[in-house]
This record gives C-alpha cells, sequence and structure tokens, in this order.
C-alpha cells in the first residue's frame, strides 16, 4: 500500500468529541468515521486489523470445534415472540415494520436465531454436543454511546452458542471456551485480560462470566481481592462491609431510646450528618423505586455511607426496577427528603432492608414528617425486619468474603462475555430431541460473545503511547513501514520503491512515498502504529544502509541493505 492512495487523512490535533485514548487515535489515524450517533465507517487500516481479530477468534473457535454460520441481521418478531423477548427488552431492540406491515427487528443478539436453526437441524441426542458460531453486524439502540468504538449502536461481533444434553457436558465445554477466550486475548495483544463473574442480565441463565481489560477509562467497576484472586463484576459482587465506629461527637441523646428532632429543609445525607454530627454510616438511608408490573413503590433501606445495587435488588424482586419519580407519588404517603423506617406505609409500600442495617444500633432515620429525623433507632429492637436482602455494592476495602482480605475496586472495559443460559431459550421456542431414552428433551444452552470493534479500541487503550497506537504484531494493519526520507533524491526514491516491491512478496507493506518532511512521514508513521518503521534516507545510503525502528522503540539498529531480508525474518 503507497501512503498517497491510501483513503483517510492523519490529524495533528485531538477531535473535539473524544474524550478517551481510543477514540483520539482512531479519529486521528484516520481509521474511524462516525457516521452518526454511535455508527461508524471503517477505513482500510482499522478494517485491516478488524479482519485480523477476526481470523484469530476463527481460528481458536474452530479449535473447540465450532461451527461457522451466518443469521440474518434483520429478524421476524415471531422468534422473539416465541423467548418472550420482544416485549420484555426495552427500547435498545430496534423493532421495525416491513412494506407488509409485518413486525421486523434488527438483531442484537441471536439466541432466538440460533435456536430457530438448530431446532431443525438437531432432533436426536447422536446430533449432540454441537457449537455454531457467526460474526456478524448487530444494532443495539444504545442510548449512551460514547468512547468511539468502545459503547456503540450498530457493531460486528462473534456470536457462538452450544447445546448439550446435559448440564455437566456444558459445564466441560464452559470451560473449554473459558480457556479459548484467554487464548483469544493473548493473541491479540491483551494478555492482561482478566474474567470475572458477572451478572445473566437480560440474557438468562445462572452462571455467567466477563472478560475485562482493566484500564481507567472503563466505565464498568470490577471488586478484585489480590489476596485470593476473587474477582466479580460490580453487579454481583459480594463483601462484608465493616462496621464503622461511631462518632462521639453527635449531639446529645440518649442511644437507648428514639428522639424526635427537628431538621428543618435537610433532606441530604450530607446536611444531616453535618447537623447531628454523626457519620453517614449512622444513618438510615431509604432509596425509593418503581417495580416493573407494580403499581407499589419499593422503598430499600440501607446503611447511609452504601448505595443500592440495582442488579442485585433486580434478582431479589425478580423484576426490571427503575428510579422512582418523585412526581408520581400518588397515594404512597412516602414523605421524601424524610422517609424513616418507623410508620412506614407498608400497604402501600414494598419495604426491604439491606443486610449492613444488621444489628445497628443508636442509628438515625427519617421520621416520615416533613422537616424531622429520629434518633436512638436499634435494628433489632425498633424494626426486627423479618428477614434482610443483600443488594449493597461493595466498596473499596470491604472484607473479602473467600479468605477474609480486603477488597479492591478498579475500573474495565468488558470485552467478552460467556453464560450458561440452561434451557431459558429452547424451552420457550419449544426446542426438543429425541434422547437415547427415546423421550423427548429441551437441549441446554451456553452463549459466548467477543466484540470485535471494542476488541480493537482496547488494544489501543492497552497499546499506546503519546504519538498514537502501538500495534501488537497479530493484528498490526501491516508489519512494514517504509519511510522515504527526500523522496526527490534518486537514490533514495529507487531504493525506497526497490524495497517495497521486494518485500512486498514477503511481508504486508505500506509506503510513504509522498514528498514531506520527515517529521510529517514519522507523526504519520506513529498514528498508524505499524510494528517495524525502515527509514531510507540519503545518509543511511552512503553507509550501503537503512534504519530499521520497532513502534515499541526496543529496536534502532542501522541494517546492510544486503542483510536486510535476514534481518527482518527474525524480527517481524
Amino acid at each position: 500500500m503507497l501512503l498517497s492512495r491510501l483513503l483517510g487523512e492523519r490529524l495533528k490535533e485531538k477531535p473535539g468529541e473524544a474524550s478517551i485514548i481510543s477514540h483520539i487515535y482512531l479519529l486521528r489515524g484516520g481509521y474511524v468515521r462516525q457516521v452518526a450517533n454511535g455508527i461508524y465507517s471503517m477505513l482500510l487500516p482499522a478494517k485491516r486489523i478488524a479482519m485480523k481479530i477476526e481470523n484469530i477468534i476463527r481460528e481458536e473457535m474452530d479449535r473447540i470445534d465450532g461451527q461457522e454460520v451466518l443469521f440474518p441481521v434483520v429478524l421476524p418478531a415471531e422468534l422473539w415472540q416465541e423467548s418472550g423477548r420482544f416485549d420484555s427488552v426495552g427500547s435498545e431492540l430496534l423493532r421495525i415494520k416491513d412494506r407488509s406491515g409485518r413486525d421486523m427487528l434488527l438483531g442484537m443478539t441471536h439466541e432466538e436465531a440460533a435456536v430457530h436453526l438448530a431446532r431443525s437441524e438437531a432432533m436426536t441426542y447422536t446430533k449432540y454436543p454441537f457449537m455454531i458460531y457467526q460474526l456478524q453486524t448487530k444494532f443495539r439502540d444504545e442510548p449512551r454511546s460514547r468512547g468511539g468504538l468502545i459503547r456503540v449502536r450498530e457493531f460486528t461481533m462473534k456470536d457462538a452458542y452450544s447445546f448439550h444434553t446435559t448440564q455437566e457436558d456444558l459445564e466441560l465445554y464452559y470451560e473449554k471456551v473459558y480457556e479459548a477466550y484467554h487464548k483469544i486475548f493473548k493473541r491479540v495483544g491483551l494478555p492482561q485480560v482478566v474474567s470475572v463473574a458477572s451478572d445473566t442480565g437480560m440474557m438468562g441463565g445462572k452462571v455467567a462470566h466477563e472478560y475485562m481489560l482493566l484500564a481507567e477509562s472503563g466505565e464498568d467497576s470490577i471488586v478484585i481481592c489480590d489476596s485470593c484472586g476473587y474477582r466479580a463484576n460490580m453487579e454481583v459482587a459480594e463483601s462484608e462491609s465493616p462496621h464503622p465506629a461511631k462518632s462521639e461527637n453527635h449531639l446529645s441523646w440518649d442511644d437507648r431510646k428514639i428522639a424526635e428532632v427537628y431538621t428543618p429543609d435537610m433532606k441530604s445525607i450530607e446536611e444531616v450528618c453535618r447537623f447531628l454530627k454523626v457519620e453517614a454510616s449512622q444513618l438510615i438511608k431509604a432509596a425509593v423505586f418503581s417495580v416493573e408490573d407494580s403499581k407499589k413503590p419499593l422503598i430499600v433501606f440501607i446503611r447511609g455511607d452504601l448505595q443500592v445495587n440495582e442488579a442485585k435488588l433486580k434478582r431479589v424482586v425478580k423484576a426490571n426496577v427503575f428510579p422512582y419519580d418523585e412526581r408520581e407519588n400518588d397515594g404512597s404517603g412516602i414523605c421524601f427528603g424524610f422517609i424513616g423506617t418507623q410508620g412506614i406505609d407498608t400497604e402501600n409500600n414494598t419495604v426491604l432492608f439491606d443486610e449492613s442495617l444488621k444489628g445497628e444500633a443508636s442509628m438515625v432515620t427519617g421520621a416520615n414528617k416533613t422537616d424531622y429525623h429520629l434518633t436512638g433507632i436499634e435494628v433489632d429492637r425498633d424494626i426486627a425486619p423479618e428477614s434482610f436482602v443483600e443488594v449493597s455494592k461493595v466498596n473499596a476495602g470491604d472484607t473479602c468474603t473467600k479468605c477474609g482480605g480486603k477488597l479492591a475496586v478498579k475500573r474495565g472495559i468488558e470485552v467478552g462475555n460467556i453464560f450458561q443460559l440452561g434451557t431459558r431459550y429452547t424451552q420457550s421456542m419449544n426446542m426438543t430431541y429425541t434422547d437415547s431414552d427415546g423421550k423427548l428433551k429441551n437441549p441446554i444452552m451456553g452463549c459466548y460473545g467477543i466484540g470485535v470493534g471494542r476488541l480493537l479500541a482496547c488494544i489501543i487503550e492497552a497499546c499506546h503511547d503519546e504519538y498514537g497506537p502501538i500495534w501488537p504484531k497479530s493484528v498490526a494493519p501491516w508489519q512494514i513501514h517504509i519511510c522515504m526520507i527526500n523522496k526527490k533524491n534518486k537514490e533514495v526514491r529507487q531504493t525506497g520503491l526497490e524495497l517495497y516491491e521486494k518485500l512486498s512478496a514477503r511481508y504486508e507493506v505500506i509506503m510513504d512515498d509522498r514528498d514531506v518532511q520527515a517529521g510529517i512521514q514519522f507523526a504519520d508513521a506513529d498514528l498508524l502504529g505499524v510494528p517495524l518503521r525502515l527509514i531510507v534516507s540519503a545518509r543511511n545510503l552512503e553507509q550501503g544502509e537503512v534504519e530499521v525502528v520497532s513502534r515499541d522503540k526496543t529496536i534502532k539498529v542501522r541494517v546492510s541493505l544486503t542483510a536486510l531480508e535476514s534481518y527482518l525474518d527474525g524480527v517481524v
């Protein structure tokens, strides 16, 4: 490839719409261009990288007996109606009608399509187990598109679906995919990706893992114990929250008795703590939610220094939950800003108590009365809940439930996920096979995804310097980048073209054949991030040499033209 003919300009300045490293360099390096919010066109460098990532994924899926297929992007609504997801999934599923008025959709995931294909092809136990996978465009009408290719609406994904006759067989295959994913991430240049236990979410099932690149730019919170290796997404992470020491500087009250205290217009935790001279951990905080298909507000009481984990709460109530809109406060009797445990209306509200409140005493709660709070609350004596639920978010410094060590919270970007789905889809979509005993049974499923574009962006997040991406050899758009310094020099031009022709027969080569200054060539070469750079200049040619420089700065040598090819064989 000659750089003069490469479509896509390299930019000197940081684009205003980009905020994270990968987005900045994808735009500056001429890799992608935005078409609409969360929708991008890929130019040649990005397309070449994506193809290499896809080939690595294919090779590892084929090694574990995957069979590549291709499902449609546009699907009839009936398939998703069979599974129940057509109505249960929100507006992120793009629903459309064809010219005849038939309900259709753009596939954001393909469990239904996989079952539709497999149920007519695997009708006897002799066909099992098997795994089918695809690399296909998907569309998710993401409300929070951000970070270039990190969170988009249209994307390419490898999604795989395995089918089994026993749970034990699914678990054995799940382990194979688990290991195959680590091989994939290592091969594309991201050995630092870690697997974490995760929430099954809209996919269903009971067991799931996410693969995370730890990065400050990530929007997922990962809980990690360095002592025992415990790792989990914040949505499912568990811990033992310490019971902080009570402040001894609070206003005088008898800790053994409930007292009503005037707290004028003090609705926030901070305001109440400051006025009563207590710590946030001494407050009983109320978080209010709406529950899907329920008219009752859900009030969750939790210690004031903690936050409610909505994913955990969804699993407890077995329904979607949303922050409650105070404007909808009709008949619930909720006194917002002063919600308390004493006298709360349990007929018109559902009430839950987080485990963080177990055994707590000398606590402060709202009085369910404007401008008043109650002090001296003892949970066991004054509330005595029938049960507690575990719905709090883990905090850094909490105790690990596995080993007693301290937990850390880090940021991460999800680059892949795997799920044990069970019969969630095969049962709802009436997929059956005849088992060896002659009985009809539902197959047991697993599903496994990797986002190609997001993985490309994550490689930049992990492999870059202040000048641009440093592409790992396995996925670099080209292997060698030739810079001709002073193209007008006849010897430089002739040598550069000869090297380009000769090396292109053996390697993937791009050459800067433009008549521009060396600084511009080197800046553009940094943005393209090709692993090896050959610098052809009049000064080097006086000695019969070219300079070989690696993008990661570990190599900087002069090599004679006669020995160049044998040298490259050892480093490309």
